[in-house]
This record gives C-alpha cells, sequence and structure tokens, in this order.
C-alpha cells in the first residue's frame, strides 16, 4: 500500500532508507497523488536517498516554494481588491498556514485561494472582484442558483489574466449541512496578519480542518488534510480546542480527526470502528498511486452529498446531476 509508506515517511523520515526501487516508486507516486510531495521532500530533507530520487525531491520543494508565492501574491491582489470595502477577510487553507509561516505550510501544494468574509458582505465583495478581473468559472444556471441558495460560498471564480481561482466562503460547511458553525465567532476572532488580511485563531484552524476533512467532502485526498491536521494541533491549546469545538458543534470531528491524526502521524492512538473505516478510506492507495477499493470510495462519494443535505434533496440534486452527464471519477 503506497499510501501506508507515505504516512510512514511523514511519521519517521529516517524510515526511507530502507526502502528499494519499487517502495520509492510506491512513495513517489502516492505523494503526488496526495499532493504531499513539496512536505515529503522538506521532511526528507538531506537524508541519503538514491540518486534518481534527488532530483524528484528537489523540484518538488521548488514548485511547492512556487506554489506558495503564487498563492501569497493572489491573497495580496484580492486584499487590494477588497480593501476599499472595510470588510474583515480571513484567509483560509493553504493560502493561510503560508502567509502566517505555519509548520503545515511547509512544503505544502497551494491550490485555490480560499477566503472566509462574512454573509452580509458578499454581494459587494462579489462586485469588487468581479471588478477586479475574477470571473465566473460556472456558468450552468443550476449550479448558479445551487451554490447562492445552499452552499457556504460563492460559485468558484477565476482570474482572466492570472488564471487563479478564489473560493469566497461565507461560513465553512454548507447550508444544508448538520453541523452549523459559528462563522461570524471565527471572523471576529481571527487573529490579524500584515496586509490587511487576517488567519483564523489556532483552535478555529483545527475546527475548520477537521470540518472540512470529516463533515463535508469525501476524503478524497484526505491525507494532505489530516497531515494539516496534525501539524494545526501542534500549535492549539487543548482545553480551548474543546471549547471552540463544542461551540461549533464540532466536537466529534475534531475528536475523530485528533484519534486519527495521532494513529497516523503521531504516536498512536486507540481508534474505534469508524475510525478504522475512515482511516481505510484515507489509505486507499495501490502501489502506482490510485485510489483502490472502489467501493469503499464510492461509499464515502455517497456520504458525503447525504452529509451535506436532507434525502429528498440530494436525491433530487444527484438525478440533475445525472441527468446533465456528469459521473462521479
Amino acid at each position: 500500500m503506497s499510501a501506508a509508506l507515505l504516512v510512514r515517511a511523514l511519521r519517521d523520515p529516517a524510515s526511507v532508507a530502507a526502502l528499494d526501487a519499487d517502495g520509492w516508486n510506491a512513495l513517489i507516486a502516492a505523494a503526488r497523488a496526495e499532493r504531499l510531495i513539496g512536505t515529503l521532500a522538506l521532511r526528507i530533507g538531506e537524508q541519503p536517498v538514491p540518486q534518481a530520487v534527488r532530483p524528484i525531491l528537489a523540484d518538488a520543494r521548488l514548485d511547492a516554494e512556487r506554489e506558495a508565492r503564487q498563492a501569497l501574491w493572489e491573497a495580496d491582489r484580492a486584499a487590494a481588491a477588497l480593501a476599499p470595502l472595510g470588510v474583515r477577510t480571513v484567509l483560509l487553507k493553504g493560502t493561510a498556514y503560508a502567509a502566517a509561516g505555519l509548520a503545515a505550510g511547509q512544503g505544502r501544494f497551494i491550490g485555490d485561494l480560499d477566503i472566509l468574509v462574512p454573509r452580509g458582505a458578499m454581494a459587494e465583495v462579489e462586485r469588487a472582484l468581479l471588478a477586479a478581473g475574477w470571473e465566473w468559472v460556472k456558468e450552468d444556471a443550476y449550479d448558479d442558483a445551487y451554490y447562492r441558495q445552499w452552499m457556504h460560498e460563492l460559485p468558484p471564480l477565476i482570474h482572466r489574466d492570472r488564471d487563479r481561482m478564489i473560493d469566497v466562503h461565507h461560513t465553512v460547511l454548507p447550508l444544508t449541512a448538520r453541523q452549523t458553525p459559528d462563522a461570524a465567532a471565527m471572523i471576529a476572532d481571527a487573529v490579524p496578519l500584515a496586509g490587511g488580511l487576517c488567519i483564523l485563531s489556532a483552535e478555529d484552524r483545527v475546527c475548520h480542518a477537521a470540518a472540512h476533512l470529516l463533515a463535508d467532502g469525501d476524503l478524497a485526498g484526505g491525507l494532505r488534510n489530516l497531515w494539516d491536521i496534525h501539524c494545526l494541533l501542534e500549535e492549539a491549546d487543548s482545553r480551548a480546542l474543546d471549547r471552540r469545538a463544542a461551540l461549533h458543534g464540532l466536537s466529534s470531528h475534531v475528536r475523530q480527526a485528533r484519534r486519527i491524526a495521532a494513529a497516523l502521524y503521531g504516536t498512536g492512538a486507540w481508534l474505534t470502528p469508524w475510525d478504522r473505516i475512515v482511516a481505510a478510506r484515507l489509505l486507499a492507495r495501490d502501489g502506482w498511486g490510485r485510489e483502490r477499493r472502489k467501493l469503499l470510495v464510492f461509499a464515502f462519494y455517497l456520504r458525503s452529498h447525504w452529509l451535506r443535505m436532507p434525502p429528498l434533496m440530494l436525491a433530487r440534486h444527484l438525478w440533475t446531476k445525472w441527468r446533465k452527464g456528469y459521473r462521479p471519477a
């Protein structure tokens, strides 16, 4: 299992010394598939590796540095576009980690720019971004209406010149989700950074990461999200985290994230039967980095939709998407 090799290498970088050629192929395939190749390269550092592996790890470190620069520049451009509004703007996920110099951002590949703003400011934020060169990615009327009525964010936008996407959130889970985190409290308690932007507090960063991993998605690429949580937990106060998770209705998700992160990346932890199923989904990759256990993967895909919306709404949504030609990978 290539994913298990990746987890072991991140937890104990010295373990790579025992790998043969097939082991290295599996490790690199999993790291690329999980977008953890930059993190792996930094964790391995200057340890001896086979000659053929050195340029791969060196390129990964350079790619991660480039992505961080691009992400921070995109955040700067968004801050400039929104500055006249006086709206508190909170960076989320990878860009936030890079901007604050957090351990979770070291070597992390960063995709879209994710920001959190007050729900009441969404209309003016949307107008300001459109005026500054961002354009709609989705032109489908059903998708646009679905995002605006039920989701926790605007439909995605992409900049016409820089080809970089931005996701504008007003909370951290869909409005139809079973949990309703207190987005206003997250924004109010966010930590200011230079340049007019903020990041979530240490405890809210863990809550958001746990919600994103366990209460929203299908766990695809979840080993990177779990690594984020492993790193973020080191910066959060345990008692304050418990209080914050309770405020957001995420106590069970945060506890589970703690257990699984400790079991895979830490010193070990007792896992419940459900934890073991989640861990099996996270580790479902073969020696080529491809997803295996297709039935388990599909079950989590269905679960992700079940978590997001009530049964009748889910059935109507899936039927509509199916008629439009969408098929899960």
